[in-house]
C-alpha cells in the first residue's frame, strides 16, 4: 500500500521541528492534547507507525483526520507491511529524525520507537500518555530498571531481547534524568498519577482539547460497561471475565458494552450472547466517544486507562464512573507476577485522585 501523507513534512508553524511517533489511537489523542496545551499543533509532523490490527488502524485513520484539522502534518507509515517495511520506514524517516529538535513519543516500550530514538540528536524528548503503561514507565525510569511492560512474560533474556539489548540500553540512557543540566530535557505529559524522578518534568493532561472540541454529551438513563483486553493479553481468564461482566450487567441494569479495540470478535460474541448487552465497537478512543455522546449516566469499568481519563474528559457532565476490581482468582497461571499489584494500583489511585465508587461483580456499589 503506498504511503499516505497529509501536509508536506517540514511545514512552518509553532510545531516546526517537532516529530511525534504514535502506534495507537490513544497515543495520537494524547499528542493532540499535548500540542493543544503547548500551542504547537501547526507545523508538527505526526508519524503513524501503523499496526496490523484492523480496529486499531481504523481508529488511527479517524484520529489522523482530526490531527490534520488541527494543522498537523501526518505521515502514515506501513511500518509493519512486510519484511522490508522497517528498512523503508527508517530510511524515509532518518532525514526528519536528524533535523528534529524535539521528539514526542507515545510508547517508550516499543522497540520500533526505541530504534528510531537512537537515530535523532533531538535535545527535547517528550513522552505522552500511553494509558496505564505510563505509570509503569515512570516507575522503571525512576528506579533505573529495564523498560518492560507490566504484563509481559519471561525474564527478558530471549534471543530477540538479547539482540535488541544495546538499543534498549541506549534509549534508557537518553531518557534517564540527569539533574544539573546537560542541554537535554525529558518531559512526561500524563493524566496518570505519576511521581517523576528528579530531572524529569511532568505536565498534567486535563483533556482540555477533548472538552473543547466535543460535547457536552447527551446522557441516557442507562449504565454502560467498558470492556478490557486483559483476556487477550493473557492476564485474566476468559470464563471468569465473562461471569464478571454478566454479573455487572444483571445487577446494574447495563445496556451497552463498549469494546476495547483489541478484544477478539469471538469473545465479544460471547459477551453479547451471555449478557444481552449491545456490543459497541467505537471508531474513536472512548474519551471522544463518551464526550460526543450519548453516554450512560453511569459507566462501569475494570482497571484500565479510562478510570483515570474519563473523569477528566467528562468533568462537569454528571456522569458517574465506577471501577470493578480484578479478583486475584480471575488471573491466569500465565499472568505476570506483577499483574495483581499493578491492577490494584490502577484502581486505588483512581479512587483516591478522582473519588470513584467501587462496583463489585455481585452488584454492590460503595464509595471509597
Amino acid at each position: 500500500m503506498p504511503r499516505q501523507r497529509g501536509r508536506r513534512a517540514g511545514a512552518t508553524g509553532p510545531g516546526a521541528g517537532t516529530l511525534a511517533f504514535v502506534e495507537s489511537p490513544v497515543q495520537l489523542l494524547n499528542v493532540l492534547e499535548w500540542a493543544h496545551l503547548e500551542q504547537v499543533a501547526a507545523g508538527l509532523t505526526l508519524v503513524v507507525l501503523s499496526p496490523h490490527d484492523p480496529m486499531t488502524r481504523g481508529q488511527l485513520r479517524r484520529m489522523a483526520e482530526l490531527a490534520r484539522d488541527e494543522g498537523c502534518s501526518v505521515r502514515w507509515e506501513e511500518a509493519r507491511g512486510g519484511a522490508t517495511a522497517p528498512l523503508r520506514t527508517i530510511g524515509g524517516l532518518t532525514p526528519h529524525l536528524r533535523r528534529a529538535h524535539r521528539v514526542v513519543i507515545g510508547d517508550p516500550f516499543s522497540r520500533y520507537v526505541q530504534l528510531l530514538l537512537t537515530l535523532t540528536p533531538a535535545r527535547e524528548l517528550v513522552v505522552v500518555d500511553d494509558g496505564t503503561a505510563t505509570m509503569e514507565f515512570v516507575t522503571q525510569l525512576a528506579r533505573g530498571e529495564k523498560l518492560v511492560r507490566w504484563h509481559r512474560h519471561g525474564n527478558g533474556r530471549g534471543a530477540r531481547d538479547l539482540l535488541f539489548a544495546p538499543v534498549s540500553a541506549t534509549v534508557r540512557r537518553r531518557l534517564a534524568p540527569r539533574p544539573g543540566g546537560t542541554g537535554r530535557s525529558v518531559a512526561v505529559f500524563s493524566a496518570m498519577p505519576v511521581e517523576p524522578p528528579e530531572g524529569v518534568t511532568v505536565a498534567a493532561n486535563a483533556f482540555a482539547w477533548t472538552r473543547d472540541r466535543f460535547g457536552p454529551p447527551r446522557l441516557t438513563r442507562g449504565t454502560d460497561i467498558v470492556g478490557t483486553s486483559l483476556v487477550e493479553t493473557g492476564v485474566v481468564d476468559r470464563c471468569a471475565y465473562l461471569a464478571a461482566v454478566t454479573a455487572l450487567a444483571d445487577h446494574h441494569g447495563a445496556g451497552r458494552y463498549f469494546a476495547h479495540r483489541r478484544e477478539s470478535a469471538d469473545k465479544l460474541h460471547q459477551v453479547a450472547t451471555a449478557t444481552g448487552l449491545e456490543v459497541v465497537r467505537p471508531d474513536l478512543p472512548l474519551e471522544l466517544i463518551a464526550r460526543r455522546g450519548p453516554i450512560g449516566r453511569k459507566i462501569l469499568s475494570f482497571p484500565s486507562t479510562v478510570v483515570h481519563t474519563l473523569p477528566l474528559a467528562l468533568e462537569g457532565t454528571g456522569v458517574e464512573v465506577a471501577v470493578c476490581d480484578i479478583d486475584p482468582a480471575w488471573l491466569t497461571k500465565k499472568a505476570s507476577p506483577r499483574a495483581e499489584g499493578f491492577l490494584t494500583g490502577v484502581t486505588d489511585t483512581a479512587r483516591t485522585v478522582h473519588r470513584l465508587t467501587r462496583a463489585t461483580a455481585d452488584g454492590a456499589v460503595s464509595p471509597i
